[in-house]
């Protein structure tokens, strides 16, 4: 497994916060995809959970370098044990896997992204 990339970010709850009520849904929806927000608003701490997935997607964008890379391309969800995923949309993500660590406490959400090519089939 070659790594191509990674990447880390830290993002304040209360600056999330602030932007989703300054801005509302034209915030949210600019940079959350509707799966990501249909799952946020299941989680007891709406707030800490997308501050999460911000601080995954800024991850993403430095492990990859990618300029042409958009808010909705790369989307984070979990896995059914819980585990964040990363998908990359648009072909943009063709070759390489993602693997995405995400954690938080009531201020902050950090997350780390290792950009890693994929593995030819035989």
């Amino acid at each position: 497994m070659k790594v191509i990339g990674t990447g880390v970010d830290i993002t304040e709850v209360r600056r999330l916060r602030k932007a989703a009520e300054k801005w509302g849904d034209e915030f949210l929806n600019r940079i959350f995809t509707a799966e990501e927000l249909l799952n946020a608003r299941t989680r007891g701490s709406l707030y800490q959970h997308l501050a999460g997935r911000f601080a995954a997607k800024e991850a993403v964008f430095k492990a990859m370098g990618n300029a042409t890379l958009t808010w909705k391309d790369v989307e984070i969800t979990n896995e059914k044990d819980g585990k964040p995923c990363c998908t990359i949309h648009n072909g943009k993500g063709k070759q390489i896997e993602v693997h995405i660590s995400i954690s938080h406490v009531k201020s902050y959400a950090v997350a780390q992204a290792i950009i890693t090519q994929k593995a030819k089939s035989p």
